[in-house]
């Protein structure tokens, strides 16, 4: 136990970035200078500073007053002096609280200088309307807050960044704070994890080879630099974390457009950092120079969605994720133990895998995969480099063949969505009337309203979804022109690597294998990035004016009930063929055609 003499007298000073702007009248030098006079005119002894610079008065989680409170519980404060109530804190409830509970719990004095508040009288008038100049400076800080928030929202809509700490890879223009522009050496690292990325390595692969690269995290980096961040220096400098990792992959500012407001809190007292939906967030395109291509950060945000099975050997493979079962859809699982030698490995239908009744087995080996697929792309990116007009006009009519009727059935499912949105806002209207006229019971409005309510959400995220497809469906001959440009980077390549077979494959889809003629035959369809899949054989055919009017389909368009395009399909055998699936007799497109 702590004698009378042997307890402290607690001076707590607190300034926040709003309280700034008053001057000097409220810096913690000048309370510091009151609060050390008053105690030592009072004779209050063994005085001890608690200081929180820069913590906004709704925030009781400082570390000052956190400090402070802890030695009040331990029975080591006789007295608690600030300057005034508002630097305890701006929350009326939880000020209220420490002053007339916990203070006098713990046998603490709480004196407020400029408000007249002493614990030790208790029959003060001035502690009486404590509570009222609490209330006052809630009010302060709630309407401080407001003022602060709409500057912000003015400025975020306006495509100013909002965020005071620049991402990795970007440091501020001197002449123009509100500017970004790139730093070469943490740029390099930037790119560098989206590379592996794309090669199918996870956050905590990347985290690890970062680590034995010996790479600065963001945070030793901008030390280094002499740069300011809200982070403390790491012990060890060189360990990136997964979250690390993560936060770059995700960082939308990298492909050169400001994002702003990405998070959210729910109130002043509520300082938790909430993730903003996208449609919520603003976002403004071409601020600054980019590090990663829009299309490199759509691919990796679409491979961070994928889960990698990893076998029990600890071995994957560049395919996982990528490979289907074209029979009932579902995606192949990778296989592969320590007995196989790796040019065994394979995948096979996960569904089979579960139930063999459901779907038969897709078995392909690893390394056929690859081989037929390397094959494909070598063909593709020759074809399109010789033909590259031709391949853009007979794509584009395929494309807008294939949207014409998805965009046509889109636009119909949201004209309905539309026509039902707009009957429920007048149901809604109806039985408001009938609520208040006391033709429908608070119990019926309720449960109708509700049901309307819900089925209205619905119903709006569904057009938004649909406005959106409409809209993608349109921008096609956009997606041409991006993968002949990614296409043009591969022309030659003799080696399949996880980044070309991320950046131009989106789907493999694989057939069970063909016994029939008693040799094993499979094929397998590529449907690319943006493009979907490329009828090679037509294409050549109509290059060559031969079988050209397959390309306007007009005499062997498929039935109806076709929902997919022409495909080119090999076999492992080494041979090739195209697979129309009119089943005509005699139909040219299922005519054999070499290897080449």
């Amino acid at each position: 136990m702590f004698g009378a003499t042997d307890k402290i007298t607690a001076l707590y000073c607190r300034l926040s970035q709003e309280d700034e702007r008053a001057g000097e009248s409220l810096s913690i030098e000048n309370q510091k200078s009151i609060l050390l006079s008053y105690a030592r005119d009072h004779h209050m002894t063994n005085p001890v500073f608690f200081v929180d610079d820069g913590y906004s008065g709704t925030n009781f989680e400082r570390p000052g007053f956190q400090e402070m409170l802890t030695q009040i519980e331990a029975g080591q404060v006789a007295n608690c002096i600030v300057k005034d109530l508002s630097r305890l804190g701006r929350n009326s409830a939880m000020t209220g609280l420490y002053t007339t509970l916990t203070f006098p719990k713990y046998g603490t004095r709480f004196i407020a200088i400029n408000d007249n508040f002493d614990s030790a009288d208790p029959n003060s008038v001035n502690n009486d309307f404590a509570g009222i100049k609490n209330w006052f400076n809630e009010f302060y800080a709630r309407d401080t807050s407001r003022k602060i928030r709409a500057v912000q929202k003015s400025k975020g809509e306006k495509g100013i960044p909002l965020t005071v700490n620049v991402p990795y890879g970007y440091v501020k223009d001197p002449n123009d704070p509100h500017h970004w522009i790139i730093d070469p050496e943490a740029a390099l690292v930037v790119k560098n994890i989206f590379t592996m990325c794309m090669e199918g390595r996870g956050p905590s692969q990347i985290a690890n080879q970062l680590r034995a690269d010996q790479v600065l995290t963001p945070t030793a980096y901008k030390k280094q630099q002499g740069r300011e961040t809200p982070h403390p220096l790491p012990e060890n400098p060189y360990k990136w974390s997964d979250s690390s990792v993560v936060n770059i992959l995700e960082r939308r500012e990298y492909t050169g457009c400001t994002v702003n407001f990405k998070t959210f809190t729910n109130s002043i007292w509520d300082k938790k950092q909430r993730e903003n939906p996208l449609e919520n967030q603003a976002v403004f395109p071409d601020t600054h120079e980019h590090i990663i291509e829009d299309d490199v950060f759509e691919k990796v945000q679409e491979i961070r969605q994928q889960r990698h099975r990893m076998t029990r050997s600890g071995r994957t493979s560049m395919f996982s994720g990528l490979v289907f079962c074209a029979d009932c859809g579902a995606k192949m699982y990778y296989g592969a133990t320590n007995n196989y030698k790796p040019q065994n490995a394979f995948f096979d239908c996960s569904l089979h895998w579960k139930d063999k009744e459901k779907c038969g087995t897709h078995y392909i080996r690893e390394s056929v995969l690859e081989r037929l697929v390397l094959h494909h792309i070598q063909m593709v990116t020759e074809y399109i480099l010789h033909h590259r007009d031709y391949f853009v006009s007979a794509m584009g009519q395929q494309m807008r063949l294939e949207s014409t009727e998805k965009i046509q059935i889109s636009r119909k499912k949201l004209e309905r969505s539309q026509k039902r949105i707009t009957e429920l806002k007048r149901l809604f209207i109806k039985i408001y009337e009938d609520n208040a006229a006391g033709r429908l019971s608070d119990d019926r409005f309720d449960m109708m309203s509700q049901s309307y309510e819900a089925e209205q959400k619905q119903l709006e995220e569904e057009a938004q979804t649909l406005q959106q497809e409409i809209e993608v469906q349109e921008r096609q001959h956009e997606n041409i022109e991006l993968f002949i440009q990614k296409a043009d980077k591969y022309v030659g390549i003799e080696k399949l690597t996880p980044y070309a077979l991320r950046e131009l494959i989106q789907g493999i889809y694989v057939e069970a294998p063909d016994k029939s003629s008693g040799k094993r035959r499979q094929s397998i369809h590529i449907k690319y990035d943006g493009i979907g899949f490329i009828p090679l054989d037509e294409l050549m055919n109509g290059k060559n004016h031969r079988f050209s009017h397959f390309l306007n389909f007009t005499v062997l368009r498929p039935p109806s009930n076709w929902t997919g395009p022409f495909l080119w399909v090999f076999t492992s055998a080494g041979r090739s063929r195209t697979r129309c699936p009119c089943s005509w007799w005699g139909c040219p497109h299922s005519s054999p055609r070499g290897s080449g």
